[in-house]
């Protein structure tokens, strides 16, 4: 009997180790007959379904996820759940985007339980239908724009908690060669992995797939969906949000591919999709490599044997030998030792021994060839096959670089280099050499418009557009600056090198801004803000007088991704914060508002973008509220609310 066609009649006192439940369907209800169960069975009904901890549901799924053959199934009712849907909106409420609008002009603020029940309503009806993205662009590192879409609040909420769900069916399922997206794991993971597994690397093939997010082939992505979830209308649902469209200069436009531009699905999906390249190289892996070991190089063996017969020979007949003979027979051993050290141990060109690496951070990714430049041009060409055949996705020809190890690759924004035999670095041949490059820190001064390169000399310039701003909040601008890019390149090799160039040209260019903002000289700012070799910004506070230095932290290398504290870079929102007592979802259940302190009522939630920009003499009891507080939240009634937007509810 299925289960929704179940209508619970009566539940008597629990009997044992169960409940004796009468149900009855449609048909039996109309000839009055009942079904009897005396065993304990799960009972699922309600106006909203069983009320399941978010936490628990998500484990639940996540148990099977390791296990490719395990089918999914009835996924589509979690979403009835009104915690996952709050769970839901407190990852997406802090989030840079979560107070701008989308086509309907609607953002996360106003968020209340009330339309939560809505949306829940819609989706069980299936009259749930994503709202077109709203689309705009954003500038790309090389001057480019890239698309961007904006998607509805209630949308971000649906597709979080998709996103959440298929985190949990996938995340188990992914390679250890997989970086991007993905809990716990960021572009220095991805970095690390490519620093531990490509030792011995003669060839880098940077692969670059034309397009990828926008030539995602829809078909294929949901067949690839199909293949662990058997519940057609989750399945459905993906198909509405791949086809929602996207509005541009107020006309719709359809998507006939590509992921969600701008989704919170989009990042999981691109996942799935791409993982199964993951697992095609792991099969070309397994055809391609051969050899257990390369043999030893004959060279290197010769250099070696001269300097044991030459070192055996001066401690043997040393009393024989005039002091000239002596000098001459450790000159030997000298650059016998060179030349043995300036070689490999195993020969490079042993045909016989051939290994392939390879690592994905979303849709860049880079494979090191232990092998000939045709075994290389061979990998190219296998993953430009398969990309095509199976994926439908093209790799650039022009742009999938074929590089020996001699030469620079690039990954991630790092320089990608392998240390060469030399008389000095015997014990660092073959080992993998992260550098931050130049033009790096280049661009990000252009792109802040702290230098000027129209000289022969290059010199730092005051940025304009940051003088109307407070002292702390330009001091917190440039520290901000300077740290952010620091900590994306703690790990390569010259990272202190190249960063005190950078900071260099920021320092003065902080330094011109306030002279600019202060109508004054650059060196009296500078004796102004000088202290013990720092700069020091002093500003007022509600709790007296405090400083900010400007950054003086240093930039030292960290050889180890636990000390460069940055393994955290793209990771999606922790879930951990669900139960607390301060969550959004707790504090709209308890039906107070923390505005006026009526009881009783239905909340809805307020969202300012930042705090900064409440300030003034004429704040309203809202804005008083969250600087008090420190928060970017309140919970308030609809009268409060409505208030608020109408200028009277001052404080």
């Amino acid at each position: 009997m299925p289960l929704k066609r179940l209508l619970v009649i009566d539940l008597n006192i629990p009997h044992g180790n169960g409940a004796f439940v009468v149900v009855r369907n449609r048909e039996s209800l109309l000839h009055g007959e009942g079904r009897q169960f005396t065993s304990p069975i799960r009972i699922w009904g309600g106006s909203r379904g069983t009320m399941r901890n978010p936490e628990v549901l998500l484990g639940n799924l996540k148990r099977h996820s390791s296990d490719e053959n395990y089918k999914y199934q009835q996924l589509y009712r979690n979403l009835y759940n009104r915690e996952l849907l709050l769970l839901a909106y407190q990852n997406i409420s802090g989030n840079a985007g979560a107070m701008t609008p989308g086509v309907d002009g609607k953002t996360v603020s106003e968020m209340s339980l009330e339309r939560l029940e809505q949306l829940i309503d819609r989706l069980k009806n299936s009259s749930y239908q994503p709202n077109p993205v709203r689309r705009t662009h954003i500038p790309k590192k090389n001057g480019g724009k890239r698309p961007l879409g904006l998607p509805s609040a209630d949308d971000k909420v649906v597709q979080e908690a998709v996103r959440m769900m298929l985190e949990a069916i996938y995340e188990g399922s992914f390679t250890d060669t997989s970086h991007g997206f993905r809990p716990n794991r960021s572009c220095h993971t991805a970095l690390s992995h490519l620093k531990a597994n490509f030792t011995g690397t003669k060839w880098f093939v940077e692969g670059d797939i034309k397009g990828f997010f926008d030539n995602i082939d829809h078909h294929i992505l949901v067949n690839l969906l199909r293949k662990r979830v058997r519940d057609e209308r989750f399945i459905d649902l993906i198909w509405k949000f791949l086809r929602a469209g996207y509005v541009a200069d107020w006309k719709w436009n359809k998507t006939y591919s590509g992921a969600p531009q701008g989704g919170i699905i989009s990042p999981i999906l691109s996942n799935v999709y791409l993982n199964e390249l993951d697992k095609f190289m792991i099969r070309f892996a397994n055809s391609f490599n051969t050899g257990i070991e390369r043999k030893k190089f004959r060279p290197y063996l010769n250099a070696q044997q001269n300097v044991l017969r030459n070192k055996k020979k001066l401690r043997q007949k040393a009393h024989l030998m005039s002091d000239d003979e002596k000098i001459q027979i450790k000159e030997k051993i000298r650059h016998y030792e060179n030349e043995w050290r300036s070689m490999p141990a195993m020969d490079p060109m042993d045909s016989n021994f051939r290994r392939i690496q390879y690592v994905r951070y979303a849709d860049d990714f880079i494979v090191g060839v232990i092998g000939s430049k045709a075994d290389a041009e061979s990998v190219k060409q296998e993953i430009t096959n398969y990309l095509y055949s199976e994926l439908k996705l093209e790799l650039s020809q022009d742009k999938t670089l074929i590089t020996h190890n001699t030469k620079e690759a690039k990954f991630l924004g790092y320089v990608i280099t392998v240390y060469q035999p030399s008389t000095d670095s015997k014990k660092y041949s073959g080992l993998i050499k992260l550098e931050m490059p130049r033009e790096s820190w280049v661009k990000k001064l252009q792109q802040y418009q702290a230098i000027d390169m129209t000289q022969k000399r290059w010199k730092s310039t005051h940025r304009t557009y940051l003088v109307p701003l407070e002292d702390i909040e330009i001091v917190s601008t440039y520290n901000a600056e300077i740290r952010g890019l620091y900590n994306y390149y703690k790990l390569a090799v010259n990272v202190g090198y190249e960063m005190h160039k950078f900071y260099f040209f920021m320092k003065w260019s902080f330094l011109k801004t306030m002279a600019n903002k202060y109508r004054s000289k650059v060196s009296e700012q500078h004796r102004k803000y000088q202290n013990n070799g720092r700069l020091i910004i002093r500003y007022e506070t509600k709790k007296g007088p405090k400083e900010r230095a400007f950054y003086d932290e240093g930039f030292k290398r960290s050889k180890s991704l636990v000390s460069a504290g940055n393994s955290n870079i793209d990771r999606l929102a922790d879930t951990f914060n669900f139960n607390s007592i301060n969550s959004l979802g707790s504090r709209l259940k308890a039906k107070v508002c923390e505005a006026c302190g009526a009881t009783n009522k239905p909340l809805q939630m307020h969202h300012t973008k930042r705090l900064k920009d409440l300030k003034g003499k004429n704040l309203t009891r809202i804005e008083f509220l969250m600087i008090a507080r420190n928060r970017k939240t309140v919970a308030v009634c609809e009268d409060c609310h409505l208030k608020y937007h109408h200028g009277n509810h001052k404080h």
